[in-house]
């Protein structure tokens, strides 16, 4: 399984962007997908999930201004992020988990969102 994240950049604090991250497999279908960031000299950590049934939950620090969602027919899954502010500012990973006994998961390579004026 590949997972190719897009939609990084630099933002001003305010300011919005949209993560995609699309899947090669139609594995993504009954997959738990999840968006993951890690700032500099710190652990990665989660952000937001969504259910194969669309069950969402999110960190407490991102809620009420990220959207996770997914597109089963396109294999992606997207990250809305608004009121985006400087601690926000990380590379954001891309998380796959079909549940599989092995507990394997696998992972994009990350893109880098900055949020500075």
């Amino acid at each position: 399984v590949q997972l190719v994240e897009s939609g990084g950049g630099l933002v001003q604090p305010g300011g919005s962007l949209r993560l995609s991250c699309a899947a090669s497999g139609s594995i993504f279908s009954i997959s738990q997908m999840g968006w993951y960031r890690q700032a500099p000299g710190n652990q990665r950590e989660l952000v937001a999930a969504i259910t194969s049934g669309g069950v969402t939950n999110y960190a407490d620090s991102v809620k009420g201004r990220f959207t996770i969602s997914r597109d089963n027919a396109r294999y992606t899954v997207y990250l809305q992020m608004n009121s985006l502010k400087p601690e926000d500012t990380a590379v954001y990973y891309c998380n796959l988990d079909p549940g599989l006994a092995s507990g394997i998961k696998y992972w994009g390579q990350g893109t880098q969102v900055t949020v500075s004026s």
